[in-house]
């Protein structure tokens, strides 16, 4: 147990456990409404299935009570005579011509730190790129401040997507915890005071094993950071076995199934505290484990599938220990980045995730391969049947909230994925995940008015959801921005996504007036 401490002192030293300012109780969005009825949008349903449309989608309060085709694609095909009728005191939102998706979900969703210190900043974000649902993993800022935000969320008294609160197992505890016994009481506790699931990094495997355990008799879900401090005697095969529903990232995974060793192999002044000794040598280690459609390889996607296993990759979070210079230049962080963002990114001995110390091209063609074989897994999982969702671990290595989650589609999409698998991974994937696919996840007759909407085909360019849009030369030669979500609906309350994005630019520019901020890039001092 004590490894786990240490592993939140360090989040402790880095600001990821220091509380932020809560979101203002302001009435923000349109609705609800006793009946909304969306017009003329082609569908994306999030089960798989093609778009489809136009369709009017009617419903009441914040649940869908009618999807009716009206017609043909084609001007002058609509059958008006089949268009549900508005009510009295009902609203209509004309989206001829968009596209409509469920509300995505992220996986994994820090909400900020010193380096993000405003709520408001976060939501804001996630929220005006579609996302209606974060799991946060960990409840850094507390589990009574998480649990705060959370209420009030589901009551609509922020604008913030809803919040499924995981906690780090171990926090709170009022001493170390030693024996399977006291795991078995911190579980019950934690359920008790409202918690969602349970955020493990890794502990002695007869702790693990109870604590897991535990938490699935009670009904919880779980998942897991498998940190190299105690990978080596408990992997995603022990955790998965026990009970527990998702991991994070890709840790735990190659170390079920090195080839000719049984723990990564470590140089001898390999130093885990040292970031750039951890985050350098974990690009080498999908290469030592057994190589793809192997026994070994198969034997483990064999075994998480039978224990219906989510993979959560976070692919986005590590991009940049492949392309340093592509994910520091992007050009949302001129825009929308905060300048306490910005300085916790650049190098740093403190600051986790900085591990820039000395960074060059043997470690970005290390990781490109890391990747090759990390992506070559998930795929396959997919294609076997095996549940991918969309999580992001934004605030960290130049991911920003929000953008990072249209970077993660991207990445499943270069995986292998179809852009329909990754719009299902965005969203009914997510649902399942967390045990809520009766609820949201997919466009329905029955499930909660969670939208995000677009006035683009996202399936011909997942880059057009960022909130910056994609460029676009237009027949007259002039260059537009087009995309980028138009609409975001939680709970049938309409947000305009293009307001959000700009109330985020204002609490930026305030910042950087206040600190006198200009970006620079490292060393341009």
């Amino acid at each position: 147990m004590r490894k786990i401490f240490l592993i939140f002192s360090l989040f402790v030293s880095t600001g990821l456990m220091a509380q932020v300012a809560k979101a203002p109780e302001v009435k923000e969005g349109d609705g609800p409404y006793t009946q909304l009825i969306i017009r003329g949008v082609m569908l994306i349903d999030g089960t798989g299935a093609p778009p489809v449309g136009p369709v009017d989608i009617v419903v009441k309060q914040n649940r869908i009570v009618s999807i009716a085709s009206i017609g043909l694609p084609t001007p002058g095909m609509v059958n008006t005579s089949n268009r549900p009728k508005l009510e009295a005191g009902g609203k209509e939102l004309n989206c001829e011509g968009m596209y409509l998706m469920p509300g995505f979900v992220d996986m994994h969703g820090h909400i900020g730190g010193n380096q993000a210190p405003f709520a408001e900043y976060v939501f804001k974000l996630w929220m005006a790129h579609g996302v209606t649902t974060v799991k946060e993993p960990g409840s850094g800022n507390g589990v009574d401040w998480v649990l705060d935000q959370k209420a009030k969320s589901e009551k609509n008294l922020i604008t913030a997507p809803r919040i499924k609160a995981y906690v780090s197992f171990g926090s709170g505890a009022k001493e170390p915890i030693r024996s399977p016994e006291q795991a078995r009481a911190w579980v019950n506790e934690n359920k008790a005071k409202g918690a969602d699931g349970i955020k493990f990094f890794g502990a002695a495997p007869d702790i693990m094993e109870a604590a897991i355990r535990e938490n699935k008799r009670l009904g919880l879900r779980s998942t897991s950071h498998h940190a190299q401090l105690g990978v080596a005697r408990w992997n995603v095969f022990h955790s998965a076995r026990a009970g527990m529903t998702s991991m994070e990232h890709w840790y735990g995974l190659p170390e079920a199934m090195l080839d000719n060793n049984t723990i990564q192999d470590y140089p001898l002044s390999y130093n885990y505290s040292n970031e750039q000794h951890r985050f350098e040598e974990a690009g080498k280690l999908w290469k030592q484990a057994a190589a793809p459609f192997t026994p070994k390889w198969n034997a483990l996607m064999d075994s998480l599938l039978k224990f219906d296993f989510t993979l959560d990759p976070t692919f986005n979070i590590y991009e940049a220990s492949r392309d340093l210079h592509k994910a520091r230049r992007h050009e949302w962080h001129e825009v929308y980045t905060l300048p306490q963002l910005w300085a916790f990114y650049q190098p740093s001995r403190i600051a986790h995730g900085s591990y820039w110390f000395s960074w060059g091209t043997e470690q970005e063609v290390a990781w490109k391969e890391n990747y090759r074989l990390w992506m070559t897994f998930v795929n396959e999982y997919k294609n076997r049947g095996g549940r991918v969702t969309v999580g992001t671990d934004s605030g960290f290595i130049f991911q920003l909230y929000g953008f990072a989650y249209v970077r993660e589609m991207e990445l499943l999409r270069e995986a292998g994925f179809h852009p329909l698998e990754v719009i299902r991974s965005a969203t009914l994937f997510g649902a399942q995940a967390l045990g809520m696919d009766k609820e949201i996840g997919s466009v329905e007759i029955g499930k909660l008015a969670d939208f995000a909407i677009t006035d683009v085909n996202p399936l011909e360019n997942l880059q057009a959801l960022n909130g910056m849009g994609a460029i676009k030369l237009m027949d007259d030669n002039t260059v537009k921005r087009v995309g980028g979500i138009k609409y975001t609906v939680k709970d049938g309350i309409i947000y305009d996504a293009k307001k959000l994005l700009e109330d985020v630019k204002k609490i930026v520019d305030q910042e950087k007036a206040k600190a006198g901020f200009v970006l620079k890039q490292p060393g341009m001092n």
